[in-house]
């Protein structure tokens, strides 16, 4: 873990600090996203993986990424406190719209890379699909063991592009994408990665062929849709989770 962290740093060191990265789906289509949220892991295949891999009852959880802020509500069934953490202006006056009823749970304008939060300060950092895609993402990965207590567990969720159908559509879009390079840069920096295999359900055909509309090119979003004859697909995640080891001293 050490050396995972100083490979970390020295992958910073000399780089421009990133820059936000633009979310073109929630960012442009918040109310078309929700339905997608809704929609997703009709089972909680995702939420019942998590808590086996990180029982996060009692603890302070950190959302990176929160968007709307849809999943703080869950997450603060379970946990003492919740703090979403978003860059986009929109995203962060949604979110805390959502949670303002919410006892613990607030909402804080903030990147993955400079975290407004103390250093040792939550016991989760939870980021589905919000920031972390493989090499160029050392700089929230450092932050996130920054604000992680001793113990404290980052879990990065990601689409398994690997995976049909989802998976198919993706890689039509992004032809660039390197699966296996993303899966050694996780491997290299000591995370554990789980597959688990979700179920998108929707209520009506409308909803279902207005999130493929967002999520891909007009041209895969069509194929999408004429291979989906019913309201629902499989869809399979990769949950990546990485402890902080008791006694942790980052290098400076």
């Amino acid at each position: 873990m050490r050396w995972a962290v100083r490979a970390l740093k020295k992958a910073v060191t000399g780089q421009d600090r990133p820059q936000i990265v633009p979310s073109p789906n929630i960012w442009h289509w918040p109310q078309i996203y929700e339905i997608e949220n809704r929609a997703q892991d009709v089972h909680g295949a995702l939420w019942a993986a998590l808590h086996d891999r990180y029982d996060y009852r009692g603890c302070e959880v950190l959302d990176v990424g929160c968007g709307a802020g849809f999943h703080l509500p869950v997450l603060a069934r379970d946990a003492t406190s919740v703090i979403g953490v978003e860059p986009h202006p929109p995203l962060v006056k949604m979110a805390a719209a959502r949670i303002r009823d919410l006892h613990g749970v607030s909402v804080l304008a903030g990147t993955a890379q400079n975290l407004p939060l103390a250093d040792s300060s939550v016991d989760l950092v939870h980021a589905r699909t919000a920031y972390f895609f493989g090499p160029g993402c050392e700089p929230g990965i450092l932050e996130a063991l920054r604000v992680l207590r001793p113990g404290g567990v980052l879990a990065v969720i990601d689409l398994d592009i690997t995976a049909t159908p989802y998976g198919a559509w993706m890689r039509a879009d992004l032809p660039d994408y390197k699966p296996t390079a993303v899966a050694a840069f996780f491997a290299e920096h000591d995370f554990t990665t789980e597959p688990v295999d979700t179920l998108w359900r929707f209520s009506n055909r409308d909803h279902l062929e207005q999130v493929l509309g967002i999520e891909f090119s007009p041209a895969t979003a069509a194929k999408a849709i004429a291979q989906v004859s019913g309201l629902e697909f499989p869809v399979r995640y990769l949950l990546r989770t990485l402890r902080k080891p008791e006694g942790l001293i980052l290098p400076g």
